[in-house]
């Protein structure tokens, strides 16, 4: 089931469009202000949402402003922009943000729907498959054939720099200034604690233990 995030701020609008994409079986969350969009974005982590439909000329925060925000941490995600301007600079502003459609209203639910299947049956069949560990850095998320590893931040830390350099060995020194810089009192244990809760979480084991000195990354066989 694709997940929506649907930025419309007329009640009645939201509402009818909302009723037709869950009678599609898709998954929406709405946001009636920019704002309020961007606070889902960010709760909801990078791949939350299959999809977003932005109404531009909404409260607080614009739906150009959410698409920019989109394309800086999720440049992946297919956005359709919805709104009553007609004139050529807004669509040419969404389009130079890369926004993958632009629907004028008043919209034909239909019609929407068929823009938001062709759209996404075509990132699907564009999409690589994810296939082992991927790392993505900027989203602060790891992912094992496509599923996330659902870690903590200071896990996530440990890992990517472990990843980033395989066969390299870290001291618990050295991981400490990846995950906390130079903010960290205490004892350099907490490292192993890391360790033990990451190789629970992996499917396969790839943190090496290398004794007298810390841990190194190993690449799945």
């Amino acid at each position: 089931m694709e997940k929506i995030l649907f930025l419309e701020d007329e009640p009645t609008i939201r509402e009818v469009l909302t009723e037709y994409m869950r009678m599609k079986n898709y998954q929406v969350t709405t946001a009636s202000d920019g704002e309020e969009a961007l606070e889902y974005l960010k709760n909801s982590g990078a791949r939350a949402f299959d999809m977003a439909i932005l109404d531009i000329m909404v409260p607080k925060v614009s739906g150009i402003e959410v698409l920019k925000s989109i394309r800086k941490s999720q440049p992946e995600m297919p956005v359709i922009m919805l709104t009553a301007l007609g004139d050529e600079k807004t669509q040419l502003e969404a389009f130079n943000e890369y926004a993958d459609d632009y629907v004028i209203k008043p919209v034909s639910p239909i019609i929407l729907l068929k823009r938001m299947e062709t759209i996404l049956r075509r990132v699907k069949r564009e999409k690589p498959e994810r296939a082992g560990l991927v790392i993505e850095n900027d989203a602060y998320q790891a992912f094992y054939n496509g599923k996330s590893l659902e870690l903590t931040v200071s896990e996530f830390l440990l890992l990517s720099a472990l990843h980033r350099e395989p066969g390299r060995v870290f001291t618990r020194e050295q991981l400490i200034l990846h995950i906390y810089n130079e903010e960290y009192i205490g004892n350099d244990r907490i490292i192993d604690a890391h360790v033990k809760n990451l190789r629970k979480k992996l499917p396969f084991n790839c943190i090496r233990t290398v004794i007298g000195v810390g841990y190194q990354f190993q690449r799945e066989e």
